[in-house]
C-alpha cells in the first residue's frame, strides 16, 4: 500500500472516531446559530464575536445581541456604546463592537450589501479573519472550507497529519490531504475534541 493510501485510510480512521465523539457532546456555538436561526447574518456575528472566546460566553453575547440586532439594518442603527454592552464579556468586545458597527457600510460598499460567500470576499470585511471566513463559508452557507483555529492546528500536528508551524499552514496543508467531503466538519469535530 503507498503512502497515500496509508494517509487517507487514517484520515478517514480519524474523522469516524471524532464525528462519533462529536456526536455525543453540544455542538459549538456557531454551528447551533446556524440550526437555530438559518442566518448566515448571525452566523457572521456569532463568528466574529466567538474569536478568543469561549462558546458558553460567546453564546449568551450573541443570543442578547440577536434580541436587539436581526438584520443588516438594525445593525446600522444601533450605538457602538449599547453593542459593547450587548456582547460585554466577549473578548475585546469594544474592537469587536467598532468592526460589527463598520460591517454594514463596508458590505454596502464591497458586496451590494450581501453577505459574501467565499473566503477571500469575506477576508475583506472588518474583523473577519480566514479561521472567521472559513467558518462562515462552512457553516453559514454550506460550502466546503477549511476552518483551522487552535485545536486544529495543534490536534492535527499532534497526530502527525500535518508538520506546520501556524493556522495558515495548516489550512494550506489541510486542503491539500483532506478529502473535500471532510472539510466542513473537520475544524467542528476537532474543536468539540479540543473543548471536551
Amino acid at each position: 500500500m503507498d503512502a497515500k493510501k496509508r494517509t487517507t485510510g487514517r484520515l478517514a480512521r480519524i474523522y469516524r472516531l471524532l464525528k462519533a465523539e462529536y456526536e455525543r457532546h453540544d455542538a459549538p456555538i456557531v454551528e447551533f446559530v446556524k440550526v437555530q436561526t438559518g442566518s448566515v447574518f448571525k452566523v457572521l456575528l456569532a463568528t466574529i464575536l466567538s474569536a478568543r472566546t469561549k462558546d458558553r460566553t460567546t453564546a449568551a453575547a450573541a443570543f442578547r445581541l440577536f434580541k436587539v440586532v436581526d438584520n443588516l439594518e438594525a445593525l446600522r442603527r444601533i450605538s457602538a456604546r449599547r453593542l459593547e454592552k450587548l456582547i460585554f464579556p466577549v473578548g475585546f468586545y469594544r474592537v469587536k463592537a467598532r468592526h460589527l458597527k463598520m460591517l454594514p457600510a463596508e458590505l454596502d460598499r464591497r458586496f451590494d450589501g450581501r453577505i459574501p460567500d467565499t473566503v477571500e470576499e469575506l477576508c475583506e470585511l472588518p474583523g473577519v479573519g480566514r479561521k472567521t471566513a472559513n467558518l462562515v463559508v462552512a457553516v453559514g452557507f454550506n460550502k466546503p472550507a477549511v476552518c483551522v483555529d487552535v485545536h486544529v492546528h495543534r490536534i492535527c500536528n499532534r497526530l502527525g497529519l500535518i508538520r506546520t508551524r501556524n493556522p495558515f499552514e495548516s489550512e494550506m496543508r489541510l486542503r491539500k490531504i483532506l478529502p473535500v467531503r471532510y472539510w466542513i466538519g473537520w475544524n467542528s469535530y476537532l474543536v468539540s475534541h479540543g473543548q471536551t
